[in-house]
């Protein structure tokens, strides 16, 4: 949200939020909604940890450095306020849809080149289209399509699952998708509201922390769902007692 004050970055190009500019420093216009990407990039550093060290397929390496990848994204964008850091978010949204889609479709897809060269291809098509043209709510439209094509694989994961604890991840990756859309919601449609009380809950600084949850909730499932289709024994383990991880134990080779 505008305010009038001069800024390091120079006048705002991007779509704007209801957070005022440049309240906090001259180097960074939305100062809630751009460190609020960090309990993001430190969950998909857990997760890519863990990955690495189980020796995970390299698809879930691959999916936190994504989710890390679009948080950075997120922070520039956030922090400068200029369209070319809006689309280096935006971009890497989709990919990280696309990325899902293939990790909830490829074990039952029997013909594997033609879903990562689809996907891939579709993925480049789309970052160059959006780096000529603005999209705006052409955007919002297409990812939440993206986001409704995994729900039912999500499902059949879910239902097929009996551990007790994995079902709860798939819970908790539920509740966070829907309070932080209520957050942004709010934050997008009760702005001039919202502004004029004395503190702003800040409602997109708190879809940022609630999807950076959701992302790290979503993979630990399907890293346990995907463990139990290779057989390899996951059991729901927790680090400090608090976050989630997946612990395999692979059958040794013969």
């Amino acid at each position: 949200m505008a305010d009038g004050m001069s800024s390091f970055w120079g006048p705002v190009t991007s779509a704007e939020w209801c957070e005022k500019n440049y309240v906090y420093s001259t180097y960074i216009a939305e100062f809630f909604n751009t460190v609020s990407n960090v309990p993001g990039i430190l969950l998909a550093l857990i997760g890519l940890i863990n990955a690495l060290r189980q020796r995970f397929e390299k698809r879930f390496s691959v999916l936190h450095l994504s989710n890390m990848t679009l948080a950075i994204g997120s922070m520039l964008y956030h922090a400068t306020l200029q369209r070319v850091q809006q689309q280096g978010d935006e971009t890497p949204m989709v990919w990280e849809m696309l990325l899902y889609l293939y990790i909830l479709y490829s074990p039952d897809w029997h013909y594997r080149s033609t879903m990562p060269t689809f996907l891939f291809l579709y993925g480049a098509a789309f970052a160059i289209a959006h780096a000529l043209f603005r999209f705006g709510i052409g955007f919002k439209i297409h990812y939440v399509i993206l986001c409704l094509l995994c729900i039912p694989r999500m499902y059949k994961y879910y239902i097929h699952t009996t551990d007790v604890h994995a079902k709860r991840l798939a819970k908790l990756y539920l509740a966070t998708i829907i309070l932080g859309s209520i957050c942004w919601l709010f934050d997008r449609m009760l702005c001039e509201k919202l502004s004029g009380w004395y503190i702003n809950p800040e409602g997109h600084a708190l879809w940022h922390i609630f999807m950076g949850f959701n992302s790290y909730f979503a993979n630990t499932f399907l890293m346990f769902c995907r463990a139990q289709q290779r057989g390899w024994n996951p059991k729901v383990a927790h680090l400090l007692r608090c976050f989630p991880y997946v612990k395999i134990e692979k059958p040794k080779v013969q």
